[in-house]
């Protein structure tokens, strides 16, 4: 059990028998009325987002959660395979559980995965991967003073924007939550 105080970003609530993440949180002490948590929280299994509003002090039940390295092995063709870094057991993931962040796995990557009583309740890849461009369009002569973009295809298959000066072979620093482009590495 933990009270509003407690609330943090991250922490998994258990409400009506489903599993609930804070995105968000925010206290309110209006000048009229009891204080108030507004949150953000969205249900671990369907992905869904809700706003919700606890009075202050609310005793609320939490659902033990535990964070752990796991390295991408592979995908055996409806499942991706993770491994355990410190027992190495091997766990199967659903692509619904790993979401979005499958386009940018590369196999031997380290992730967190968040377990429930022994289920994965979501992956969390690195805020930034560096992919290699496996193919591109070349720029046009005169186009890369401007702030145009390109696609890209990247190695894990991800198609993302590029800058027009972005040649293929160039290994990039990605964003893994939204796919947007931060920068070339030098290697």
């Amino acid at each position: 059990m933990a009270t509003t105080a407690d609330f943090k970003n991250g922490l998994v609530l258990r409400m009506d028998d489903q599993l609930w993440q804070i995105q968000e949180f925010q206290h309110v002490k209006p000048g009229k009325g009891p204080a108030f948590v507004r949150t953000k929280i969205k249900n671990v299994l369907s992905g869904k987002i809700v706003d919700k509003t606890f009075n202050a002090g609310v005793k609320v039940e939490t659902a033990t959660v535990d964070r752990r390295d796991m390295t991408y092995l592979y995908n055996d063709g409806s499942d991706y395979v993770f491994m355990d870094v410190k027992d190495y057991e091997q766990f199967s993931i659903a692509p619904a559980t790993v979401g979005d962040g499958a386009r940018f796995l590369l196999e031997s990557m380290t992730v967190q995965v968040s377990l429930n009583e022994g289920v994965p309740l979501f992956v969390e890849l690195p805020v930034t991967v560096e992919l290699v461009v496996e193919h591109t369009d070349p720029g046009l002569q005169g186009d890369r003073s401007t702030g145009g973009t390109k696609p890209a295809k990247l190695e894990t298959g991800a198609e993302i924007a590029v800058p027009l000066f972005i040649n293929t072979g160039d290994k990039l620093k990605v964003d893994s939550r939204d796919g947007s482009y931060l920068g070339r590495v030098n290697s």
